[in-house]
């Protein structure tokens, strides 16, 4: 459900589908109409983490920023609707009044369509990549979005005290310090890179994650063997027969950062190779493939590959996305099969990233699950979250480039 790239008014009509479809049959003679099925009775706004405490709210709630209507027509009662609509939408019983004034939810996600990937970035940059207790992978790429908008002088205070000794950026060394140990590739210093290099392949905890944890700075410090080694012992591991890959042996879900980690793990695998490799090239490709159908038709990817049923993420998205970028542009990608993808995607990241930096559908920290049920209850974040923030920026500074 996406936002009508057209004058006529959009009406969301909320309801069970039988009154829904036929409500739809009145109305679309004179407004673009979306259908908003309900089942139960859900209550508004929602309580509880999305989507596994009061899923049915918290999807039409979302649902409904998304769709951004001119107004709501409600086919039942749902308590709180109106009221939690009061300002953003008028909400009527029956068919909406004429020709209904653009409503504030419209307003705001036409503002956030308008925006260039330089404007993206630089508000996502008033809100994330600011500070660096940690040298890991969320605030570091969120550091390198700072790089990318020129704000060098930020970054140098940022990272000074793991340069002059006052901080030991790898204590208490994870997985995710390897990746965090790019933003001292992207700034040339090799000492910083080698030393997470020579203690990261270990830490790899048998989740797909560490194709991307491991992969690139070793790619990075020179170790491009070591770094295909890796990534075939991560394939053994976890890449499954279709393509995808598992989480973890724990369980064949197909998570969907998880996946995300994969490929983009590979493409900035590829970027620390003067001629890309075929062994990875291929692996890149193999997968770039795999995810391309099972991207959704507003250009998103979900919470799991494999089960549309599973809620749209936002992360997920911002990083696949973002590694198709960076593949068409050095060749490794036909541009006619990707961009479509990237574009679509792009499309959806814009409408679930507000100009406060808040950002919708990021799924949580997560570790291996022991089964599909715990991937599809992982929380959906709405608001301000580094993670999702830090994808984002990257996903924005990869659309800043030609």
């Amino acid at each position: 459900m996406t936002l009508a790239a057209q004058e006529r008014p959009v009406v969301a009509v909320v309801g069970e589908l039988p009154r829904v479809q036929e409500m739809r049959r009145q109305l679309v003679k004179l407004y673009t109409v979306v259908d908003v099925p309900v089942q139960g009775t859900p209550v508004f706004p929602p309580v509880g983490t999305a989507y596994k405490d009061d899923g049915e709210a918290h999807r039409i709630w979302r649902a409904l920023h998304l769709i951004a209507p001119d107004a709501v027509v409600m086919l039942g009662d749902y308590p709180g609707l109106v009221e939690a609509l009061r300002g953003k939408a008028p909400v009527t019983r029956g068919a909406p009044f004429d020709k209904p004034k653009k409503s504030f939810l419209r307003l705001t996600m036409e503002e956030r369509l308008a925006r260039t990937p330089r404007q993206v970035l630089t508000q996502l940059g008033e809100v994330y990549g600011r500070e660096l207790k940690d040298v890991v992978y969320i605030p570091a790429f969120a550091v390198m979005g700072q790089l990318a908008l020129g704000n060098k002088d930020l970054v140098d205070k940022l990272v000074a005290p793991f340069l002059d000794g006052r901080q030991d950026s790898l204590a208490k060394a994870t997985g995710s310090h390897g990746s965090g140990h790019l933003l001292f590739a992207a700034l040339g210093k090799k000492d910083r890179v080698k030393a997470a290099a020579a203690i990261i392949a270990p830490l790899h905890n048998e989740m797909s994650d560490s194709v991307f944890m491991a992969c690139p700075i070793l790619g990075a410090a020179g170790e491009s063997e070591k770094a295909i080694e890796h990534l075939r012992f991560m394939e053994k591991l976890c890449l499954r027969r279709d393509g995808i890959y598992r989480h973890s042996p724990l369980d064949e879900a197909a998570w969907g950062r998880g996946n995300a980690f994969a490929l983009l793990g590979q493409a900035l695998l590829l970027e620390t190779m003067a001629q890309p490799d075929e062994r990875v090239l291929g692996s890149f490709r193999a997968l770039a493939a795999a995810l391309l159908s099972r991207q959704d038709e507003e250009g998103m990817w979900h919470q799991v590959i494999d089960k549309p049923e599973s809620y749209a993420e936002f992360s997920a998205t911002a990083m696949i996305a973002a590694s198709y970028k960076k593949a068409i542009r050095a060749g490794w990608l036909p541009a006619a099969t990707y961009q479509p993808a990237v574009d679509k995607a792009w499309r959806a990241v814009l409408m679930r990233t507000g100009t406060d930096g808040t950002v919708m559908d990021v799924c949580e920290s997560t570790g291996k699950q022991t089964s599909l049920q715990a991937y599809l209850d992982r929380v959906a974040v709405w608001g301000k979250d580094p993670r999702g923030g830090a994808m984002a920026m990257l996903f924005a500074g990869e659309m800043m480039k030609p």
